[in-house]
């Protein structure tokens, strides 16, 4: 029986071995008791290369080589995140940039641009006023009405340019229970008036929130609004485009003086007002009709 050699008389590699066969048995053991236990379930084993084999061959060598990889790994991760925050920190800053870029910009369109009130709130006059015609036919705007120190501004006014055609503006206005069937132009100057029924420049477009401003003659030029005042709440007012239709319903009739603006104000909601001279013959006075869109 060969003697047994104290731990002092062994060399490293025999040292070595002795650990690695007590950590298998210690596993060994371990394995055993987490078996009978029902722990663990036998499977056959894959056929791979045993770590304790590689260890036994090349000592803890592997070890190193992956702990060396897994820097390796974690240092390219932690660069790669790191570039991905500088690179959002940088998109961030240039989207404040061009942000602040855009702000100016609108900022001095702003400034820059000039304002113009529009005809509706620079009225001083409701349109279609005129001296009453004489035994000829004769007739022509009524300054008299206009007060002195505005007549500057209307005149200022009649030269404003008309809309370019466009398909959501009024062309045609009917009312069945008056008869009228007329062409609708762009304006209530003098020279529009001449043609037809004329829409207000800056009032709103037919079936749009907002207050559909026409005018025309009652005495003159086809007497087109001769008899507005035979009108009665629930009557049509049809209104066409190049579009469709729109069908408005009478609200109310007021006789006004030829001052009183704010009849043509803008709404919250569809709505159209048709105005002209009053009374027949004398037009000292206007006539206004409201309606409501209904369709």
């Amino acid at each position: 029986m060969p003697r047994r050699k104290a731990p002092e008389d062994l060399s490293v590699e025999e040292l070595r071995r002795l650990l690695i066969e007590k950590r298998r048995g210690a596993r060994r053991e371990r394995l055993e008791h987490f078996k009978r236990t029902g722990r663990v379930v036998d499977v056959a084993p894959e056929p791979s290369a045993p770590v304790v084999d590689t260890l036994e061959e090349n000592g803890s060598q592997p070890q190193v080589q992956v702990s060396t990889r897994r820097r390796v790994m974690d240092r390219i991760l932690l660069a790669v995140e790191v570039l991905a925050v500088v690179g959002l920190v940088g998109v961030l800053i240039s989207g404040f940039g061009v942000l602040r870029d855009l702000n100016e910009e609108v900022a001095a369109a702003l400034i820059q641009e000039t304002f113009t009130p529009t005809p509706l709130v620079m009225a001083v006059v409701l349109p279609s006023g005129h001296t009453p015609p004489d035994a000829q036919g004769n007739t022509r705007p009524n300054d008299a009405e206009i007060p002195e120190h505005l007549r500057p501004m209307v005149q200022s006014l009649a030269n404003l340019p008309i809309p370019t055609p466009a398909p959501d503006q009024a062309i045609r206005i009917q009312i069945p229970a008056l008869n009228i069937d007329a062409p609708v132009v762009q304006g209530d100057g003098w020279e529009q008036l001449k043609k037809g029924v004329g829409q207000h420049i800056g009032s709103a477009n037919p079936g749009q929130n907002g207050n559909v401003v026409l005018s025309a003659h009652n005495d003159v030029y086809g007497e087109i609004f001769r008899y507005l005042d035979r009108l009665a709440p629930g009557d049509q007012v049809i209104l066409y485009t190049q579009q469709r239709q729109y069908v408005y319903v009478v609200d109310r009739t007021v006789i006004v003086e030829p001052t009183a603006v704010e009849v043509m104000a803008s709404t919250g909601s569809p709505t159209t007002t048709l105005i002209s001279c009053y009374p027949y013959l004398v037009n000292n006075q206007r006539i206004v009709v409201f309606a409501r869109l209904q369709n």
